[in-house]
């Protein structure tokens, strides 16, 4: 592997995770509500993973002179994998919560 394919893999996953680790919208603007809605969440991603694709695309441009052409199955599997590494953030927000005992 190259390094800018293991930087690629590292960006997704921190990024895929991002949305999950803090109460902040895109890192930088704190929300209103004490918990961020799950919709904002999943924006979040959505948006992160259309940047890391860009970066991705600018990575194969550099490398190849050229962009290959895509369907809309490439782009589907890839954004089923990005939300397979966000799930490790995701069992953190929702399922390893602390149960409060009343």
């Amino acid at each position: 592997m190259t390094a800018a394919q293991i930087f690629l893999v590292i960006a997704g996953l921190l990024a895929a995770n991002l949305p999950f680790l803090t109460q902040r919208s895109f890192v930088g603007i704190p929300c209103r509500k004490s918990d961020k809605p799950f919709w904002l969440r999943l924006f979040e991603l959505l948006v992160l993973y259309l940047i890391l694709g860009a970066i991705a695309a600018w990575f194969e441009n550099g490398a190849y002179g050229g962009i290959y052409r895509q369907g809309w199955e490439f782009y589907a599997i890839t954004f089923c994998l990005f939300l397979v590494l966000a799930y490790p953030g995701f069992v953190y927000r929702y399922l390893w919560q602390r149960r409060k005992h009343a």
